[in-house]
């Protein structure tokens, strides 16, 4: 897949230039203004632009080509998977999935499935096929399908099968703890990533931190079922990564989770001196439910006492609690994430139908989206939330915050978690590179 990109359109601008969407489609995602190795882009390094919290916002350092195992100069692509084995711990049966899925081919043939999934002149990664192939087999033999009307028993189903789906990055160093909740609720788990050696003996050069909220709808997913997507992105980034295990619907419906989200930014932002970050560099990021919050944090604390996020970054985020778009009426079977579990989850997460107009349910609809902070919107070809982050992205231009917007053509929801399917790691290694290297050129510049 990411060989076969090489010749796909990239347009839009470049991502620090304030009030337009940097656009970027297909396989591959270099920014104007940065350099692969095979020099596919020459565009001039952009001037810095302003910041919304004040400062200039300098331009993005020079890139490296997002994937594949070896750039065409010769020199190691952003993820080498032969250069990384020795950071990544696989578990057993994600390990013999790797081998197979690393054959799509030979897994299709034997399922049946041989001839590629196209829909809207989008053709389906050939490893990704194979994944949800080889899932659709494994729920007809246990007679599963469909999303369960019990939360709790889709929760360790969820987590168990995500600790295979992803390896584990071993250069990371992982600690859990408590923090204050918001008045009146329990204290919210988090855990805390710091790639070994960042932040240490440069007191003068103390890294960033980003405030992570995790994917399933509000209703599933926990520190476990994100723990190596954290790893990911502490290792790539470079910033300090603190994951919050906000309360879950049903038993906690909105606003619990924006409620636990606030409060743990906010934490993050006054806890600095406690987590050797640099005061004030923090940026907030998030897959699907998980977006949604980050996205709504960075609107919520444009006003009051509580700085906000220098960056977000929003993977296949969940804009708009309406579900009518023609992403979803595309793409709503088939391809893991369907419009009936969307519906059943949002039935939990928001019971009164009334709160879907709210902006905290659905950000998109928030009035003014001026002034927030300087936004990665992330999405997938064939996910019904394509139209979602596209939107988003959009408003986010139009009310003149710099964007950068990528939309993966051939791979589906979920797929930041799916290191499975080797083109699915590459591109969610991109992805936290990506996230990086907006926090860093986010930093308004001194005087």
């Amino acid at each position: 897949m990411l060989a076969a990109g090489r010749g796909r359109r990239r347009t839009g601008t470049h991502p620090a230039r304030a009030g337009r969407v940097h656009r970027v489609t297909g396989a591959l995602a270099v920014a104007p203004g940065d350099r692969d190795d095979g020099g596919v882009t020459d565009a001039p390094a952009t001037p810095p632009v302003r910041h919304p919290n004040g400062g200039e916002v300098p331009p993005g350092p020079p890139g490296r080509r997002p994937g594949g195992p070896r750039g065409r100069g010769g020199r190691p692509g952003l993820y080498d998977r032969r250069v990384r084995a020795r950071d990544e711990r696989w578990s057993v049966p994600g390990r013999i999935l790797t081998g197979v899925l690393a054959r799509p081919g030979l897994v299709l043939a034997a399922t049946g499935q041989r001839p590629p999934v196209e829909r809207g002149g989008r053709v389906l990664n050939r490893g990704v096929q194979a994944l949800l192939a080889l899932t659709d087999l494994v729920e007809r033999a246990s007679s599963r399908g469909g999303t369960s009307s019990d939360p709790l028993g889709d929760r360790g189903a969820f987590d168990a099968s995500a600790k295979v789906a992803m390896p584990v990055r071993t250069d990371v160093h992982v600690t859990g703890r408590r923090i204050p909740g918001p008045e009146g609720a329990p204290d919210i788990p988090v855990r805390i990533y710091r790639r070994f050696g960042v932040g240490i003996g440069r007191p003068d050069h103390l890294p960033a931190a980003i405030t992570y909220f995790h994917g399933g709808g509000w209703v599933v997913g926990s520190l476990d079922s994100h723990d190596a997507s954290c790893r990911l992105l502490a290792a790539v980034s470079g910033c300090v990564v603190v994951a919050v295990d906000y309360r879950l619907a049903p038993e906690h419906p909105f606003p619990a989770a924006v409620e636990d989200a606030l409060a743990a930014y906010a934490w993050v932002q006054a806890g600095h001196a406690e987590l050797g970050t640099a005061p004030g560099r923090v940026g907030v990021m998030g897959d699907s439910a998980g977006g949604n919050l980050a996205a709504v944090v960075a609107l919520a604390t444009r006003e009051g006492d509580v700085p906000a996020p220098l960056a977000q970054g929003l993977v296949y985020p969940a804009v708009d609690a309406h579900l009518d778009t023609p992403s979803l009426r595309e793409m709503g079977e088939g391809f893991f994430l369907t419009r009936e579990g969307m519906e059943t989850f949002r039935g939990h997460y928001v019971p009164d139908p009334a709160d879907w107009e709210d902006w905290r349910v659905s950000p998109l609809l928030a009035g003014d989206k001026r002034g927030v902070a300087p936004a990665l919107v992330v999405t997938a070809g064939f996910d019904p939330l394509r139209d979602d982050g596209a939107s988003y992205a959009e408003a986010l231009g139009s009310a003149g915050v710099p964007v950068e917007y990528r939309c993966y053509d051939d791979v589906i929801h979920g797929f930041f978690g799916m290191g499975l399917v080797p083109d699915c790691l590459a591109l969610a290694t991109e992805v936290c590179a990506a996230m990086g290297s907006l926090m860093r050129r986010s930093v308004p510049a001194e005087g």
